[in-house]
């Protein structure tokens, strides 16, 4: 096979600046001698003339005996070994050459593991059979080497001697690598820290904290949309949360949850998308589409979302990472983004849905993630934007007569075959948020009240109306009780009854 590849020095490579002088390889060079329409790799490798290896968040810098002969199988080889799997890249890669060629790389070294790796991907990914007879003997081994990404346990194939451990199915399968932090935050076991924690309280103040944290999360939910939901919608769409994990995923699950989320439907076409969708804003003279981010198309929908199901139900009954799981279907979700309106919230939910469906949360106890994205909304809007910014430049698009946009191009695979990565590193972030201080935070605060509540029964016999409005007051004003509020509400305590009640909100609540 002639070699496509001219190994040429680069500094910089599609806008992004190299930490030095060197060799482009792997996934970055087939991407550029094959011109694939495909986002760039998170990290991209390099081969460096001052013979030393080391990487940054954008690339991996390798010595000269790394160096690949340049070569499709070799690059290939070399992307596969110390570059992991990118389903994408392959996908487009596949689409472009023929047959005759794949099978001419799969026969260069027909036993070799990375030659059948990349037999089965291509027969796996476009759903054909090469005219490739199938293995008899060889060990099996697994498609992804777990030391860089994370995998299932995976079921085997026969002809091509492989365990396809891939956490997913062919239409919705993101991949996740293995990186420092979400080394060190698996190897906490937050979940394990949590329930340790919950054992100790008491059970009445648990059931009260769960209920305060239900609100919350929903609340939150509804902020980051940019709305400010009435009580009743909040409490609404906060039982759907406490529900979360008790239904299959479903498509009529999330044409259940929509309904819940959509109070008014007048303005809003309810169900799956039956036109082009977007999330930005629109040219103020124009009325033109702004995107920041542009929706699968709605034609691919349903494999997508069927497909997004059916990863769900392997991770589900696998041992995969409770958290790692809700990353690559909660983003796929809203990336995919099927509904006109409330895909945001849905989102969300799924995240309550995967960590209660995998037991990662304990019964009965809402996990208020909601609450921490809303404390991070920068870093949540970025996560976002680090997937759907680079896409834009692949998606072509029109502007339809009502404002919208109509996609014009296939582009169903970038949102099957995503790096969830930085997405996965963000929600594990919030989880430990949500562990080490929310969760405590609640609980702290309501066994704080229980003490003040005492002593003002103690003191005061006071109903618990009165005790609510009175700890409102204290907390409103630095634990002093204003003067309108004394000769108001309060008028019937004296001085002295004042300042014993300020006092003891001080050490409770301050000092505590």
């Amino acid at each position: 096979m002639k070699s496509k590849y001219i190994s040429r020095k680069i500094t910089i490579f599609h806008g992004r600046t190299a930490p030095e002088k060197g060799v482009l390889v792997g996934y970055g060079a087939i991407i550029e001698a094959y011109s694939l329409p495909v986002p760039l790799p998170n990290k991209l490798s390099l081969i460096s003339e001052r013979k030393r290896q080391y990487s940054n968040q954008e690339w991996q810098v390798f010595t000269s005996r790394h160096k690949p002969e340049d070569t499709l199988y070799k690059q290939l080889v070399f992307a596969l070994k110390y570059e992991g799997i990118n389903l994408l890249v392959l996908k487009k890669l596949f689409e472009i050459l023929a047959d005759d060629e794949i099978i001419e790389l799969v026969q260069i070294e027909p036993l070799g593991q990375y030659s059948r790796r990349i037999w089965f991907l291509c027969e796996w990914l476009m759903i054909k059979k090469l005219k490739v007879p199938d293995l008899d003997s060889g060990n099996f081994i697994p498609l992804i080497d777990e030391k860089q990404q994370y995998a299932v346990k995976g079921i085997r194939s026969s002809r091509h001697r492989i365990i396809n451990n891939l956490p997913g199915t062919r239409d919705f399968c993101p991949l996740i690598y293995k990186t420092s932090k979400l080394g060190k935050h698996l190897s906490a076991n937050l979940s394990d820290k949590e329930s340790a924690y919950l054992k100790t309280i008491h059970r009445d103040v648990l059931q009260r904290a769960s209920a305060f944290l239900l609100l919350k999360d929903s609340q939150a939910s509804f902020t980051i949309e940019g709305e400010n939901p009435r009580s009743k919608r909040a409490a609404r769409w906060g039982k759907a949360i406490g529900q979360a994990g008790t239904n299959l995923l479903s498509k009529d699950e999330f044409l259940r949850l929509q309904q819940i989320v959509i109070e008014n439907t007048r303005f809003t076409n309810m169900g799956f998308r039956q036109a082009g969708g977007f999330v930005g804003e629109h040219d103020r003279n124009t009325g033109e589409p702004l995107p920041e981010h542009i929706s699968a198309r709605w034609q691919d929908l349903e494999p997508l979302t069927e497909g997004l199901i059916a990863t769900n139900a392997i991770l589900k009954n696998s041992d995969f990472d409770a958290v790692l799981a809700a990353a690559m279907i909660a983003f796929g979700f809203v990336f995919i983004h099927p509904f006109e309106d409330g895909n945001g919230r849905i989102h969300r939910y799924l995240i309550h849905h995967l960590l209660a469906e995998k037991n990662f949360a304990q019964q009965g106890m809402i996990f208020p993630v909601s609450a921490s994205i809303l404390d991070r909304i920068d870093d949540y809007r970025k996560v976002l934007e680090s997937y759907s910014h680079p896409l834009l430049d692949f998606i072509e698009w029109k502007p339809t007569p009502d404002h919208n946009v109509e996609v014009l191009n296939e582009t169903k695979d970038y949102y099957r075959y995503y790096d969830a990565t930085k997405q996965a590193e963000f929600l594990y972030d919030c989880v430990e948020d949500t562990i080490k201080n929310i969760i405590p935070g609640e609980v702290d605060y309501l066994q704080k009240y229980d003490g003040m509540k005492r002593y003002l029964d103690d003191n005061f016999e006071m109903p618990d109306k009165t005790v609510a409005l009175l700890i409102r007051f204290l907390e409103q004003n630095d634990g002093q009780l204003s003067k309108r509020v004394r000769t108001k509400e309060f008028e019937t305590l004296n001085n002295e009854e004042v300042r014993d009640i300020e006092n003891r909100y001080q050490q409770i609540f301050l000092e505590g």
